[in-house]
């Protein structure tokens, strides 16, 4: 699936034979020789990946809305979400869609404490294994660390794990580093399991 989506993507962004991609996207790319021979890569920087991301404060509870903010608004520290536990962020952003990942939400766990992520995934029902074994394998098994859960109805795995325990976390992280934090895991795991199909 990652290797049909972003070739579809490649296809589609090359001007004047270059295409711009971040560094996970450009390893990808020319680890599967998906660059044309003529066609240029330019490598982004991280800090401009989620500028066009559509991003809603919305209290958990209710689920109403309280605002959709701005790109600026991530480079509040990841402590807001401690600060406002009773808000999520909802999060839809091109990259995010490029592996799989549909309705990312992003809060602070009323039991644990840890700021947890929940996104659809997807991926087919047979590749529970696989998705669960990278996950145990990647997180470093905490308290609440992962849940996982097939959604018949939407053919999507419900995935719900915790980034404190994710490789590279900080508190001091700004919500941007969180968010980029989470791509790269996830970019890396839906790598793994399309390389087990």
């Amino acid at each position: 699936m990652l290797k049909k989506q972003l070739e579809s993507y490649i296809s589609k962004s090359i001007i004047e034979n270059k295409v711009e991609l971040f560094k996970e996207e450009r390893d990808y790319a020319v680890k599967r020789e998906l660059i044309p021979a003529n066609v240029t890569i330019v490598e982004l920087e991280n800090t401009s990946r989620f500028t066009d991301a559509y991003i809603e404060r919305s209290n958990k509870e209710s689920e109403e809305l309280i605002s959709v903010e701005k790109f600026a608004f991530l480079s509040q520290p990841i402590d807001y979400l401690k600060n406002n536990k009773e808000e999520f962020l909802y999060f839809e952003s091109k990259w995010f869609e490029l592996i799989g990942v549909e309705a990312l939400s992003f809060e602070v766990d009323d039991v644990f404490g840890t700021y947890n992520a929940m996104f659809g995934l997807k991926f087919q029902k047979k590749m529970g294994e696989v998705l669960k074994t990278y996950l145990n394998k990647e997180l470093q098994e905490g308290i609440g660390s992962f849940s996982v859960m097939f959604n018949q109805g939407d053919g999507l795995w419900d995935v719900n794990f915790a980034l404190d325990n994710v490789k590279g976390f900080r508190v001091d992280l700004s919500l941007e580093e969180a968010f980029n934090l989470i791509h790269h895991f996830l970019f890396i795991l839906v790598q793994t399991i399309e390389e087990e199909m």
